[in-house]
């Protein structure tokens, strides 16, 4: 029989699914392929769908057998493969409906069964679009905590090592009241959480606290307490307000007593008022709930130098390096150190 190179080309002979949790997952998984593969076509089932109409929807991607796969083997020239790409909801749909209605003997005629049928298919995807909608609040909301917790650590950074007292006036709150801030206050909790810390990240403190209160004398339960605690005592912090981020700090800890976080800012701030002792006692109680956290043993050391006690503020520094800090103010430290003992 003779060879021929014009069989038809099948795509689908074996079958490559990506399942994402999330819808925007789909978009980054099309573009690592896009990176990767040659593509030929991409096909949206269901995306020519109007609002009225419910089904199967995934994503189907033809690409291009990479040559380093290719080499050896003796393949027809067109030969292409697919990927399916679809979320957890999407993929659970498709399976479904595969059982009842592609692979039976017969398809609902029935206008009440069609209608739970696409009931159940809408149901699925609000439920994705909520999914995606919480996952985009909480990526929003990671990025404020970063740049928030980030500049804290930088005012400990700054204040530790230098005489504080000139900071320690507090500073007047702005006489705005909430019904003068962002619709979203007077939301839900998570609504106003995140207004908080967008007014903290762009230095509207007085705000920030202002919001903080109004969640803390809601009564939530002890764990929403004691973060929305330590929240304020960070806003606290960044005014120069110690003694009141103290007391926030202690009273987070309190709630909570297994929130490592809360002792370290305690002793965060006990550093910063000439308290080293106390402060080394915090971090302590940090490290004892959670022993990895090289910052923590950084600023033990810290603490433990300001203390002349330095054979200790060396031993937490190598275990601050040991979990991989590698920064600058380690080394200076170190060098800090040497030099107190006279080593070379």
């Amino acid at each position: 029989m003779e060879k021929s190179e014009d069989l038809p080309v099948l795509s689908d002979i074996i079958g490559i699914r990506i399942i994402c949790p999330f819808l925007q997952d789909l978009k980054e998984v099309e573009r690592i392929l896009h990176d990767t593969f040659m593509v030929y076509e991409v096909e949206r089932k269901g995306a020519d769908r109007t609002f009225r109409e419910f089904g199967y929807e995934s994503t189907h991607i033809l690409l291009a057998i990479p040559s380093e796969i290719r080499e050896g083997l003796t393949l027809p020239a067109g030969l292409i493969f697919e990927i399916q790409v679809r979320t957890i909801l999407q993929d659970a749909w498709a399976e479904v409906e595969h059982e009842l209605v592609y692979k039976s003997e017969f398809s609902p005629f029935d206008l009440p069964l069609k209608r739970k049928l696409a009931s159940i298919n809408a149901s699925l995807s609000l439920a994705d679009i909520i999914f995606q909608e919480i996952r985009d609040y909480q990526n929003k909301l990671n990025r404020e905590l970063d740049q928030r917790r980030g500049q804290f650590y930088k005012k400990a950074d700054n204040e530790t090592d230098h005489d504080i007292s000139a900071a320690m006036t507090p500073q007047g709150l702005a006489e705005d009241t909430l019904e003068d801030l962002n619709p979203y206050v007077q939301g839900t909790i998570d609504d106003m959480i995140l207004n908080a810390i967008e007014a903290h990240n762009k230095g509207d403190l007085p705000r920030a606290v202002r919001i903080y209160t109004k969640i803390i004398d809601s009564s939530p339960n002890d764990t929403v307490l004691s973060v929305m605690l330590k929240h304020r005592g960070m806003a606290y912090f960044a005014q120069s307000r110690y003694e009141h981020a103290l007391a926030d700090f202690k009273e987070s800890a309190e709630k909570n007593p297994q929130n490592f976080r809360s002792y370290y800012y305690i002793g965060i701030v006990l550093c910063v008022l000439g308290k080293d002792d106390e402060a080394i006692r915090q971090y302590t109680l940090s490290l004892d709930l959670n022993l990895y956290q090289p910052y923590v043993y950084y600023r033990r050391a810290q603490s433990y130098f300001h203390l002349s006690l330095f054979t200790e503020a060396l031993q937490d520094l190598d275990r601050a390096v040991s979990l991989g800090f590698n920064k600058e103010e380690e080394r200076v430290l170190r060098t800090m150190i040497m030099k107190k003992l006279d080593i070379s």
